[in-house]
C-alpha cells in the first residue's frame, strides 16, 4: 500500500450497498464499487483512495492489522470479536437490534432448569445472560437461527432483528431487545497518527453526509 493511499475495508453485503451511496455522497466516483463484479479491491478515481469489500470478521482483522486504514462494519461484528482499533463514528445505517426470542406464547424466564439458547452470536450471548447471573447453554448455529425452537433444539434465540417479519412467520416473538445496532467506522491505530491529516479529512467528509 503507497504510504499516502487511504485503504477502507467495507462489509460485503447488506452494508455495502450503503456504504457506496455514501461515499456518492462524498463525492466519491463510485462507478467502480457499482461494477466490480468479482473484484474485491475497487480503486477510487480520488486521490488515492481502495475500498476493499470482505467479511464482517475479516473487516476487523484487516484493519487491526493494518492493512486496510479504516473500515465501515457492523456494531454487531464489533461487539461480538472486540479487537484493537479505534470506533470513531456511528454511520446511522444498517439499523437493526439485537433480541432474545422464543415461541409465540412461552415463558422463557420460568423456572429453574438451565435453559439452551441457539445464536450465531455466542459472545454477546453469553455475555448477556452473564449480566443477569444466568447460566445458559449455547448453541453455535451457522444458518436460519428461527429453526432451533421450532425443532425443540432449544428454548429461545438470540439474532440480530430488522423488521421481525421472519420471526413472525416463524411463530416467534421477541421477549427482550438486547442493544440497538448499526454501521460504525473503525480506524487502525497506527494510521491515526501516521495518516492523521488524511483521515482527519476523510472523517469530516462523513460525517458532513450523513
Amino acid at each position: 500500500m503507497h504510504n499516502d493511499t487511504i485503504r477502507i475495508a467495507v462489509t460485503k453485503g447488506r452494508l455495502e450497498k450503503n456504504a457506496v451511496d455514501l461515499f456518492g455522497r462524498m463525492g466519491f466516483g463510485t462507478a467502480s464499487l457499482k461494477e466490480r463484479g468479482r473484484q474485491l479491491i475497487a480503486k477510487l478515481p480520488e486521490r488515492n483512495i481502495e475500498i476493499v469489500i470482505a467479511k464482517p470478521p475479516d473487516v476487523l482483522t484487516y484493519v487491526e492489522h493494518g492493512v486496510c486504514d479504516a473500515g465501515i462494519v457492523g456494531k454487531d461484528t464489533i461487539l461480538e470479536y472486540g479487537g484493537n482499533y479505534f470506533e470513531v463514528l456511528d454511520l446511522g445505517f444498517g439499523k437493526c437490534r439485537f433480541a432474545l426470542a422464543v415461541k409465540n406464547g412461552t415463558d422463557f424466564y420460568h423456572g429453574y432448569g438451565v435453559k439452551t439458547v441457539a445464536t450465531k452470536y455466542s459472545g454477546i450471548t453469553r455475555r448477556f445472560f452473564e449480566s443477569k447471573g444466568m447460566d445458559v447453554e449455547i448453541v453455535k448455529i451457522e444458518g436460519s437461527v428461527e429453526l432451533a425452537p421450532l425443532l425443540g433444539l432449544a428454548d429461545g434465540i438470540v439474532d440480530l432483528v430488522e423488521t421481525g417479519t421472519t420471526l413472525r412467520e416463524n411463530g416467534l416473538e421477541v421477549v427482550e431487545e438486547i442493544v440497538n445496532i448499526s454501521a460504525r467506522l473503525i480506524l487502525n491505530t497506527v494510521s491515526t497518527k501516521l495518516k492523521k491529516q488524511r483521515l482527519d479529512e476523510l472523517i469530516k467528509k462523513f460525517e458532513e453526509n450523513l
